[in-house]
């Protein structure tokens, strides 16, 4: 039996990628690069290539799992639906008693649905690594990824050079956590040379991770671990149901990562992004020579710069004149929006969703 299995988390709303991304098919269900692939397709297809199929569950909203199973083509027994949204410590806990019913001497990766990355020969490498440390050791392996540029939209891992795991590349123990930072202490981050970006791309053990959350989120342990026999039979959907109700709403970096003292990063450069943006798009897409992406569409374009364009392909668009803009349209929405005031989007989406209800939603 091959012990390698992967829980992939679905459950995001992708609220910052509206238009397109929508309650009903939110981002990772997108082909948001224009590949031909959405999101959670080109994760499925990145870890089918280190771990076989069958060892792949995915974590989503209960009413995306009839979605999850069109687009991956897996057994319906391998997608857990969440009822209720409570942040990814609950999402992996269920993920981690499902393997566990199966095979006590898994080693599982956790990685999100909805994330870009390019060197995908150098990741896998990367993650076959991390399963061999991760599976005679008690530990907590985390992916890092080094940084090009002082950015503040991404939390950060403090490594210790001094420690490095011999054999295991750039293998290194943890020293600190730190949240998203200010652009001052993002420059202080790159420069020193020991930070590197939290892709939340997790590898561990099973014992490793149900002996961490039995210490440090003992409610969530509990309350899972009451139903461990249940997974994998007729009752693990309603079983599932009550045991969310019960748990509170917390991240793995919160209640585990960030105070468990056996945490190590790998510490790489797989061309990486989290895709949580527009602008974040932008930076991962072809341009002109005049720096506008056209993502998708027919746009005939004056005197425009460093602007990104993702538009309804059964028409043209003629736009003149903009400068570092987000155009986006889907079937019923057109957003205009500067790329410097896109962290505002989800304000105007609460003054959409006022003013017509969830219809736009």
């Amino acid at each position: 039996m091959d012990n390698r299995y992967v829980i992939i988390m679905a459950g995001g709303v992708g609220s910052r990628f509206w238009p397109l991304s929508r309650r009903e098919k939110p981002k990772q269900f997108l082909d948001i690069l224009g590949t031909g692939e959405t999101l959670i397709q080109q994760t499925f297809r990145r870890f089918s290539s280190i771990c076989p199929t069958e060892n792949i569950f995915v974590v989503t909203n209960a009413d995306h799992k009839d979605l999850v199973v069109e687009q991956l083509g897996i057994d319906p027994s391998r997608v857990l639906g969440e009822p209720l949204r409570r942040n990814t410590a609950p999402c992996i806990a269920c993920g981690t008693f499902r393997i566990l019913r199966e095979n006590p001497d898994a080693v599982i990766a956790v990685t999100p649905s909805d994330h870009l990355i390019v060197k995908e020969d150098k990741f896998c490498e990367e993650l076959l690594n991390c399963f061999d440390f991760a599976k005679g050791h008690d530990a907590l392996v985390t992916l890092g990824i080094k940084p090009d540029r002082p950015e503040t939209g991404y939390g950060y891992i403090q490594a210790d050079q001094k420690k490095p795991v011999k054999g295991y590349g750039k293998l290194l123990k943890v020293k600190t956590f730190t949240e998203k930072p200010g652009i001052d202490l993002a420059k202080v981050f790159l420069e020193s040379g020991d930070f590197y970006w939290n892709s939340g791309i997790f590898i561990w053990n099973i014992n490793a991770i149900l002996s961490a959350f039995e210490k440090y989120l003992p409610d969530i342990y509990s309350v899972f671990d009451e139903g461990r026999n249940i997974f994998g039979t007729k009752q693990e959907k309603s079983f599932i149901g009550k045991t969310y109700t019960e748990c509170p709403s917390i991240s793995i970096d919160y209640g585990i990562m960030e105070k468990a003292d056996n945490v190590y990063v790998m510490c790489t450069d797989i061309g990486w992004s989290d895709l949580g943006t527009w602008s974040s798009l932008y930076k991962h897409s072809k341009s002109d020579k005049k720096g506008n992406s056209i993502v998708k569409g027919n746009v005939f374009s004056y005197d425009n710069k460093g602007n990104i364009f993702h538009l309804s392909p059964n028409k043209i668009a003629v736009i003149q004149g903009l400068n570092d803009f987000i155009v986006v349209e889907s079937e019923d929405v057109l957003l205009i929006v500067k790329k410097e005031e896109e962290q505002n989007i989800k304000n105007y989406l609460e003054d959409v969703k006022k003013e017509t209800k969830e219809k736009y939603l």
